[in-house]
């Protein structure tokens, strides 16, 4: 129905995504690993920027040789990944601001504090901004954050669970609060993988789509 309650229908999102794509398997990964491959997600495919984060850890043995290197030198090792003078500098400054703070190349701490108090240590690193935090407080900490990147971001504004006009920082504190703590790592995940197959930026296959009934954008009729 138009004009349903987000919350209302959150759960019927929720149960529809994890029939089509299941409940998705979380790897275990360093917590600076991820905060590093996260970085270099940043405006760039998947593809590109897995490829880009496989470059620079076959280029430096660890960490601190990569601090060591000149940022032109990292920049090549990431070229792939595009941006790669801005993410190298990017990296090199979030690994030196760490270290400057801990004496080592290390984010573990994070664990062990509240997860406010997490998220702003994160987003004071060079680089950081709500989403990449988002995404090393939930998948390496377990901490309950939404990230809302371009997919998460434009299906649920499509789905009429976030109102329309709001910024992916609003549009993540929305979904924290319809989206059970529990199913945020699930929400995400699933819902990228229907931005990336089904509801596209361009060309959606509203007439394939098994959200049609809890969707806004398709019962208004609005063309892609």
């Amino acid at each position: 129905m138009v004009g349903q309650k987000a919350s209302d229908k959150i759960g019927e999102c929720i149960c529809i995504l994890e029939e089509l794509y299941g409940l998705p398997e979380v790897d275990e990964i360093d917590p600076v690993d991820l905060l590093v491959r996260t970085i270099l997600s940043q405006n760039t495919s998947d593809i590109n920027s897995l490829r880009a984060f496989a470059s620079l850890k076959r280029a430096y043995g660890d960490y601190e040789s990569l601090l060591s290197t000149r940022a032109e030198e990292v920049a090549e090792s990431i070229r792939e990944g595009g941006l790669a003078e801005i993410k190298a500098r990017r990296i090199q400054e979030a690994l030196l601001r760490i270290k400057s703070d801990r004496g080592a190349i290390e984010i573990g701490f994070l664990g062990g504090m509240e997860k406010e108090a997490a998220m702003s240590y994160l987003l004071s690193l060079p680089g950081v901004g709500p989403k990449t935090a988002s995404i090393v407080l939930l998948f390496a900490f377990g901490m309950p954050f939404m990230p809302v990147d371009t997919h998460v971001f434009r299906v649920s504004q499509r789905l009429g669970l976030v109102a329309p006009g709001l910024s992916p920082e609003k549009a993540q504190k929305a979904l924290e609060e319809i989206v059970p703590p529990e199913r945020y790592s699930s929400f995400h995940l699933n819902l990228i993988s229907h931005g990336r197959l089904v509801c596209r930026a361009r060309g959606p296959k509203c007439e394939e789509c098994a959200l049609q009934g809890c969707c806004d954008f398709f019962l208004q009729g609005q063309k892609p």
